[in-house]
């Protein structure tokens, strides 16, 4: 997308369209451009998202922490992420998918210290293969108190004792825009200018006249008020990243209410529509960096799925998705080991987390794309507290429940009359006589007799609407009972996760469960819901999935939660506990000894492939996840363990033994 026509979709205030636009880009944090180029392919492409923003392509420092792509040698395109033959390959892979790539241009600085880089220059003492001392401001640092009284030291001093490049001197510039200039001929199409508030705007500009096509820019300035340089002075280059937004959402999905943010935008003193640059966090504020605040992330669970959903259905400025992978430690690098790894999808797990995959994240990008022709809010409505709800006129409708309680209200929407497909919780098929997930009905007279769960959201527009009257399968339900022996401690749970094989489930069942990661989820019912500890971490929960907890299950789960179970109770142990009664201790089931945890469900069968389905089990403040598994006699090789619907499945954590007999 270019920026003309960017800025023309922002701006859009009543002129209904019925085909989607592409409104949303992703920032794939440190992916290698294989993987990236895969990603577009499968899954970015076919769900519409506009662009990616890609880490620094040039060379950089050694090192694995993630700022060391933050600190360039050369402009030579070899950094952490592949070669520049891997680039060029992943950017017109990706254009012939249908999405741009933004590069992350490091322009302000050079790299502190001295050493070899990633593709063998050599660098110290302000030297460099392609400046020399002369070409950097004096050396003098930024002090803390500076931001707010000194502009000149912000935008001539060194960042974190970074060299600071003239950016005013013509060889200067010249030597960026060439750099730029060479990632345009490859097919680059947007620049995120990094420490842009750590140069003058005409500065950019001047780089920015040089440039051989047109371009997207937005630059980064962290702006939170009552700084000496204010994002507003930099419009003129192009958009801008607006931390205000990112910080103020955060402020209320954490600790305000949802009430309040009816009319989020420039009434809150935030820049132009057209000329911001929104996210819920980026890598910088998730790390505490970056102005920092009260951000939510990926740590925060469901609550980070409620306000991507807000920011993703709101119609205020230019969304950037984060894609993150797992940290403590702020100054970790990436997972050593691929998102696409031969086939396998490295996602959702310790690793990489691929919030953009999150069917809640992705089914919103896809309610913004099909709402942008009416670029306003129609029909809000709210409790007064966390609960609300607004239209996109007659073309979407989204409700978000932060309370404790469920939502129950009748909701005017503005929408014709029908079935629509809950985009967050599945997808439409191609005909569009069907929904894979939670079906809503708009009444004749517009209205949505919501019953919301807690901490749960859906959205709804005029492409996913069912023709005619559809009504939920009934499944082929059956209990299933898992039994997974493991020692514990007290103060360690089990949880599992699981589904179908998202290759397998393509091959045999024609399903894709890379557009829909829930499709390869199983509809499950909890039968036991005695135990004090595990039923709040089973409520809401309705399938048995990959993904971790889901929308309004507790932040505590780490999956589908188990029960610890015995086949007899010692008299040293007090009072005797029963699953029947308390939901943990002697099971009737359980005939083979203590130490054995129960999954015990009713199960939709149908959705298994030939009534097998996998699992993995997990122990949380224990052994975490349970290692590959070869278990013998499937229909399938698989590295998880293998049940049947509607039996009684027997296993061991981390062994590959399996038993399988019909429930009595």
């Amino acid at each position: 997308m270019n920026y003309t026509a960017l800025a023309a979709s922002l701006l859009l205030t009543a002129c209904p369209a019925l085909a989607a636009q592409k409104t949303t880009f992703v920032h794939l944090f440190e992916w290698r451009w294989s993987d990236i180029a895969t990603e577009c392919e499968t899954f970015l492409g076919p769900q519409g998202f506009a662009a990616i923003q890609v880490s620094p392509p040039t060379e950089h420092i050694q090192g694995s922490a993630w700022w060391t792509r933050y600190q360039p040698v050369s402009y030579v395109v070899q950094s952490r992420s592949g070669n520049r033959a891997e680039f060029i390959s992943m950017v017109q892979r990706c254009k012939a998918a249908g999405v741009d790539i933004y590069v992350d241009a490091v322009i302000n600085h050079m790299a502190s210290g001295n050493g070899t880089g990633v593709a063998g220059s050599s660098y110290g003492n302000r030297q460099f293969p392609i400046y020399s001392s002369a070409d950097f401001h004096n050396s003098c640092t930024i002090n803390g108190s500076d931001y707010g009284t000194d502009r000149w030291r912000v935008q001539n001093c060194e960042l974190v004792g970074l060299p600071d490049l003239n950016t005013s001197a013509s060889y200067v510039q010249n030597t960026l825009a060439s750099y730029l200039n060479d990632m345009l001929a490859i097919g680059v199409t947007g620049f995120r200018i990094d420490a842009a508030k750590h140069m003058t705007s005409s500065d950019i500009a001047a780089i920015k006249a040089k440039l051989s096509s047109p371009a997207l820019i937005y630059q980064e300035v962290i702006d939170q008020g009552g700084e000496v340089i204010t994002a507003s002075e930099y419009t003129g280059n192009g958009m801008v990243t607006e931390f205000k937004y990112s910080v103020q959402l955060g402020n209320v999905f954490k600790t305000g209410r949802l009430a309040s943010l009816s009319n989020f935008g420039e009434a809150w003193g935030f820049l132009p529509s057209n000329k911001a640059v929104v996210f819920v966090d980026n890598h910088d504020n998730q790390r505490g960096h970056g102005g920092a605040g009260n951000v939510v992330t990926y740590k925060d669970g469901t609550l980070y799925d409620l306000a991507n959903v807000f920011m993703l259905a709101y119609p205020y400025g230019y969304t950037q998705v984060m894609s993150s992978y797992d940290f403590n430690n702020g100054d970790a690098g990436p997972p050593s080991a691929a998102v696409h790894n031969n086939g396998n999808l490295n996602c959702f797990g310790n690793q990489w987390k691929c919030e953009h995959r999150w069917s809640t994240i992705a089914g919103a990008v896809q309610f913004r794309n099909n709402t942008a022709g009416e670029w306003r809010v129609t029909h809000w409505w709210d409790n007064g507290n966390n609960q609300i709800a607004f239209g996109r006129a007659a073309l979407g409708f989204v409700a978000i429940n932060k309370e404790s309680y469920n939502l129950t209200t009748s909701l005017q929407t503005g929408m014709a009359a029908g079935n629509y497909c809950n985009v967050l919780k599945g997808s439409i098929s191609a005909d569009k006589t069907s929904c894979s997930g939670q079906v809503i009905q708009v009444g004749s007279d517009g209205r949505i007799q919501a019953n919301l769960a807690s901490y749960d959201a859906f959205a709804i527009h005029h492409q996913a609407k069912i023709g005619g009257t559809v009504q939920p399968p009934t499944g082929n339900w059956q209990r299933t009972v898992v039994f997974i022996q493991a020692q514990t401690q007290s103060g360690q749970d089990m949880f599992v996760r699981g589904g179908l094989d998202h290759a397998v489930a393509q091959t045999q069942l024609g399903l894709n469960c890379s557009s829909s990661n829930y499709l390869c989820a199983i509809p499950i019912r909890h039968r036991n819901l005695n135990n004090a500890t595990t039923a709040p971490w089973k409520a809401n929960d309705s399938l048995l999935d990959w993904y971790g907890r889901e929308a309004s299950q507790s932040s505590a789960a780490e999956g589908t939660a188990l029960d610890w179970t015995t086949n007899s109770w010692p008299s040293g142990w007090g009072t005797v506990r029963t699953v029947a009664t308390d939901g943990y201790g002697v099971e009737v089931l359980n005939s083979f000894g203590q130490h054995y945890w129960m999954l015990d469900v009713d199960m939709d069968c149908s959705k298994t492939i030939n009534g097998w389905f996998e699992l993995k089990a997990y122990v949380k403040n224990g052994q975490g996840w349970e290692g590959n598994i070869s278990q013998s006699g499937t229909p399938y090789a698989s590295q998880n363990h293998m049940a049947q619907c509607g039996q009684m499945n027997l296993f061991s954590f981390g062994q590959n033994s399996a038993q399988i007999s019909a429930l009595p």
